[in-house]
């Protein structure tokens, strides 16, 4: 498999990562809320500008992003704009996803970006080249938060995101039975066996807790982890993170 480099952090390698989510709402609390995680020695922080207030005036967000960029040193920032219809916090057309995310992009405000797949085809390509351009890592993701798809659509999703370019492929769905969590496992290892670049794949909720700690065995190199308030049903605490995977450990 490919490994995909975050500054020092190497996703695809070894045991899954752990990424730390912030979802302050304004930025002198973003920046607390950032030392409080850092403290905490997270491989990567996850920044939900999805919940920034006024995210939509271009000032503010690249004030933000630059203030949150100086605090975080050499941790690498993974930013998400979370969309209403994937789960996230703001509803917006494709128009204007395409150009918060832009933005973000071209002001090189992030070490890696969030781009979900299901927004028009053309628009996610330029965003992805454009990324490319600029020294960013895509994240391409995909979130259920309904149900848990079939395993063929799992996999196709995730290889649709490696043939549009993506660096990481990611999907999160909700199992409503233990049988759905194998689904995923399964679909995943599967994709860990047939594409060359790192996955992010979980099961949310209580049922999908085993997937985010199972990476290492099924292909998924990145967990999400709390410190405080979490972003997702299901995530755990990054201090119980730390010590599952590590006795996980291959």
């Amino acid at each position: 498999m490919k490994k995909v480099k975050l500054n020092n952090v190497v996703l695809g390698d070894g045991s899954p990562k752990i990424a730390v989510p912030i979802v302050a709402t304004e930025q002198a609390a973003i920046i607390e809320q950032a030392k409080t995680v850092l403290a905490a020695q997270p491989d990567v922080v996850e920044w939900r500008i999805d919940f920034l207030a006024g995210v939509l005036d271009s000032e503010k967000l690249k004030t933000a992003a630059l203030d949150l960029r100086q605090t975080l040193g050499e941790t690498p920032l993974l930013t998400t704009f979370r969309t209403a219809k994937e789960g996230g916090n703001l509803a917006v057309d494709d128009e204007t996803y395409f150009q918060i995310v832009r933005l973000v992009v071209e002001n090189e405000l992030t070490t890696a970006i969030d781009v979900e797949l299901f927004h028009q085809k053309e628009g996610v390509m330029r965003i992805i080249k454009l990324a490319h351009d600029h020294g960013i890592k895509v994240i391409m993701s995909s979130h259920d938060f309904k149900q848990t798809p079939t395993d063929c659509e799992i996999y196709y999703r995730l290889h649709k995101m490696a043939d549009l370019g993506a660096d990481v492929a990611k999907i999160a769905v909700m199992p409503q039975n233990p049988a759905d969590v194998l689904t995923l496992l399964a679909a995943t290892h599967q994709a860990q066996e047939k594409l060359d670049l790192p996955l992010i794949t979980m099961a949310m909720g209580n049922l999908g807790k085993v997937t985010r700690i199972a990476g290492e065995i099924f292909g998924s190199s990145l967990t999400f982890g709390t410190v405080g308030k979490a972003s997702a049903p299901g995530q755990l605490s990054i201090t119980d993170l730390k010590q599952v995977l590590n006795d996980l450990k291959l």
